[in-house]
């Protein structure tokens, strides 16, 4: 089949590399997105995110006129979802108290975090209308194991006129597949050309339809399997890497209770040949290795006791840095017994999930920053050099600021992101009782 007319629903950090990877192939490519302002920024040629190199390419595509961007579905031969799939509930980790012996505590069983599957619904039920015989529907967005399965559901009984591969597999008028995207922010576009694709059908045609969309531009190996399958797959991988993350996490606070620099020791174990530890850090964000694990656990509670365990690690790893601010604030009221809370400030380096991008999707530092802000009784700043204004809800209780002002004001500070800004500026002075840094940077 001939691929005249792509449709990308979900313009975010995966949807609009996708949609101007394909458009930049002379590709006629209609995105769709709820936000107004998004789908005017990128008419006008430009990009509401960051991504090195995605401006141009963008740009090049709205002006050659093969990417236009819209709020209301229209017709296409393929229809690519990359919309969220959040929680329904976010339990917070336990409070303990401060001072005391950090231990990770587990979530009741009752408040596992439980897949919201509302977009992928609402992005299905929208492009139900303009689906014709020979459409090719594939879910991007990751998804709990079943997910594609169910997104075939909810356009059946939209289209009750069209057949779906539940009901006549090879047969069907409409091809459903599943294609986790697997890329690193601040690498999409070469990641999305370079690396291999798992593609998982609901039937044989749908793999190999799929297959041959995705070779426009990917010249990694597309691998098919089931849809299933490939659903697992990405949370799999993601899970691997967090089961990983919770060693180093856990490992750092083992290592602060014996006094021994985590760093130093995580450098000494890695000179084994067969030993790769991860680095530390306040938590683990992101809209993958911090979600995908608790998909496997909402559906096999009983099985997945050692993925529940890391995302527990990593999820309680941010009050430990909480607990480590009130108790720096604590020694410096001791040492400056003239002052109180109201007047200490405390800088935060780092928003964002990692180094280096301006995704605050589910951050460790966003979340540290937030809630030293709403402890704190005197001044918090926010370093962040990677975004322009904080979010609306942290407008009153943070300031954004630059390194400068950081260094001249803060008493406290607190390193949240190894951005190579932070490594690299001369007057970034993190040393001393005040000093709280969770990547080894200072």
């Amino acid at each position: 089949m001939q691929f005249n007319t792509i449709s990308v629903i979900g313009l975010g950090y995966i949807g609009l590399p996708t949609a101007a990877v394909f458009a930049s192939c002379k590709i006629q490519v209609i995105g769709v997105d709820v936000n107004q302002q998004a789908v005017d920024t990128i008419n006008r040629g430009e990009i509401h995110i960051v991504e090195p190199d995605l401006d141009m390419v963008v740009h090049a595509a709205v002006t050659e006129g093969y990417l236009r961007a819209t709020t209301t579905p229209e017709a296409a031969d393929a229809f690519l979802i990359a919309v969220p799939t959040p929680f329904k509930n976010k339990p917070a980790a336990p409070a303990q108290p401060v001072g005391a012996q950090f231990t990770a505590r587990p979530l009741p069983e009752s408040t596992t975090p439980e897949p919201d599957l509302s977009y992928i619904e609402s992005a299905a039920k929208a492009i139900a209308p303009v689906l014709k015989p020979g459409n090719l529907v594939i879910l991007e967005s990751t998804s709990p194991v079943g997910a594609t399965e169910q997104m075939a559901e909810w356009l059946a009984e939209a289209r009750p006129d069209l057949t779906f591969p539940q009901t006549h597999g090879e047969d069907s008028d409409i091809r459903i597949a599943h294609c986790p995207e697997r890329v690193l922010p601040g690498q999409v576009l070469h990641e999305l050309v370079k690396n291999d694709r798992v593609v998982g059908g609901m039937t044989p045609k749908c793999s190999a339809l799929a297959c041959a969309l995705y070779k426009t531009f990917v010249q990694g190996e597309c691998v098919v399997t089931h849809a299933r399958t490939a659903e697992m797959a990405k949370l799999t991988e993601n899970s691997f890497r967090d089961v990983n993350i919770a060693f180093a996490n856990e490992l750092s606070i083992i290592c602060d209770t014996l006094d021994i620099n985590v760093w130093e020791l995580i450098a000494l174990a890695n000179r084994h040949p067969r030993v790769n530890i991860l680095q530390p850090g306040p938590g683990v964000g992101g809209h993958c290795i911090a979600v995908d694990p608790w998909f496997i656990v909402s559906k096999t509670p009983e099985q997945a006791r050692l993925i529940r365990t890391a995302r527990e690690v990593n999820d309680s790893k941010p009050e430990w840095v909480i607990n480590k601010v009130k108790l720096a604030v604590a020694d410096y009221l001791q040492a400056n017994p003239d002052k109180t809370a109201k007047d200490v400030t405390i800088a935060c380096y780092g928003l964002a999930f990692k180094a280096d991008i301006d995704d605050l999707r589910e951050s460790p530092a966003l979340a540290i920053t937030q809630q030293i802000a709403e402890l704190h009784p005197g001044k918090v700043l926010a370093v962040e050099p990677n975004i322009k204004a904080l979010p609306e809800k942290l407008q009153n209780s943070l300031q954004l600021v630059d390194i400068e002002k950081a260094e001249s004001e803060a008493d406290i500070k607190v390193l949240l992101v190894d951005h190579k800004k932070f490594k690299t500026k001369d007057n970034v002075t993190g040393l001393g009782s005040g000093c709280i840094d969770t990547r080894g940077v200072w």
